[in-house]
């Protein structure tokens, strides 16, 4: 295992266990001071029970009196709460990260909004998702010449069958208005889940391109303009199978998808699309650690450029290079590395302002063994550049020594802008 993974991921793990012995050494000692008293008599025992009722009666009230006057800062407020809404799927993150335009993503908030309401465990708020749904529609009808606008010229009678479909289809906002008013929790997620879908494919149709321009000094690299998909094909090491899928035979050979996305980490996104492209990954043995699945680390090989760490903020257009997020300070990634099969690469064995040229690793999210709020300890220090869409069942099934057969770009191609390197 690499020393920078083992110090980055699993010291702070440690740390924790060593406060867990020392609360249970406290817990111990407690025991044994409670029984001590025991042992005085039941008269003994009376007097220190009416003793202690008098003292919570007096104290009580001091904790609740300060509770209104203590301070709390928008970023420990985030990393409290256990409503965070930071991403927790890759399709989420994903579709997040596209840049379209304020009226699209003003949409896109009010659906994911009836996501969090669908958690409530009782009765559940139909109310606001109905009020929901209607501001969506209100704000799609109102804006849709605008929303068609935005949309590049050649790909416009698409989007225009897209908004219709959005709108009045199968799956669309007004069906999505009638689940919630049947009050079925499960053709509401359904309904929900497709209009989304929906949403997410008008977005990609707005955003063509980057919607910023890089550096001058970073236009050496490889870079995505958008998304791509890789598919990796995982062979065991040891010949075994991976588990069958639903009425299948076990398999030999799995299939995994990961989408690259170039919107929020162009340079990263491009120099591992070139990678695969240049069949760098086939052959390539995986090991495993609690959290992470690692390629090997290329040393000896002919690897990729040395990109700066590229990681964009939430609420910000474009990435920060060669720097990290202050995650207690509120600073959250657009692509959060809190997500289970979460792509990132490792850092640079040179300089952790630089992510290595050529190992990457699926980051196998748990929230056991993540900080307040649900926040891996990590969040804000790699360069995420993809999620695993399908496959994320083989993930667990991965073990040290099992082998990427191969890794293929299947879209995005057109999107991959390699530097002039004459």
């Amino acid at each position: 295992m690499n020393g920078w993974f083992f110090a980055k991921l699993v010291v702070p793990l440690l740390n924790w266990d060593i406060a867990v012995q020392g609360f249970t050494n406290q817990h111990d000692i407690l025991n044994k001071d409670y029984t001590s008293v025991l042992e005085h008599g039941a008269k003994r025992f009376e007097s220190i029970i009416a003793a202690i009722l008098i003292l919570v009666q007096i104290t009580s009230p001091l904790p609740l009196a300060g509770w209104n006057k203590m301070s709390i800062s928008p970023a420990k407020a985030v990393l409290y709460s256990p409503d965070t809404k930071v991403p927790r799927t890759g399709e989420l993150a994903l579709r997040r990260a596209i840049p379209a335009n304020a009226s699209m993503k003003a949409i896109q908030d009010s659906l994911e909004d009836i996501s969090y309401l669908l958690r409530i465990p009782q009765r559940k708020p139909y109310g606001t998702m109905e009020g929901n749904v209607k501001k969506a529609l209100k704000i799609a009808m109102d804006e849709k010449e605008s929303v068609l606008a935005s949309i590049p010229a050649d790909l416009r009678d698409k989007g225009s069958d897209l908004y219709a479909s959005f709108i009045d289809g199968k799956g669309g906002l007004q069906f999505l208005l009638e689940c919630i008013k049947d009050k079925d929790p499960d053709r509401v997620s359904v309904g929900l889940a497709s209009s989304l879908d929906t949403l997410a494919q008008l977005e990609l149709l707005q955003a063509p391109g980057l919607s910023f321009l890089l550096p001058e000094q970073y236009l050496k690299y490889p870079r995505l303009s958008g998304r791509g998909t890789i598919e990796f094909s995982i062979k065991k090491g040891d010949g075994s199978t991976f588990s069958p899928e639903a009425g299948g035979e076990p398999r030999k050979i799995a299939t995994i998808q990961v989408v690259i996305d170039g919107y929020s980490a162009p340079l990263t996104a491009g120099n591992f699309a070139k990678l695969v492209v240049d069949g760098a990954y086939n052959g390539v043995k995986l090991s495993c650690t609690d959290q992470a699945i690692l390629s090997d680390s290329g040393i000896g090989k002919n690897s990729g450029y040395g990109v700066p760490l590229e990681i964009m903020p939430s609420g910000q257009f474009e990435p920060l290079y060669k720097t990290t997020l202050s995650v207690q300070d509120g600073e959250l990634p657009v692509l959060p590395l809190s997500v289970y099969g979460a792509v990132a690469m490792a850092h640079s064995d040179v300089s952790e302002e630089y992510s290595s040229p050529y190992q990457f690793f699926f980051y196998l999210y748990d929230k056991r063994n993540s900080g307040l709020g649900g926040l891996s300890f990590e969040e804000g220090q790699f360069s995420v550049f993809g999620y695993t869409t399908i496959g994320r069942d083989i993930l667990p099934q991965i073990k040290t020594g099992d082998v990427i057969q191969s890794a293929k770009l299947v879209e995005g191609q057109d999107r991959l802008i390699l530097p002039d390197e004459n």
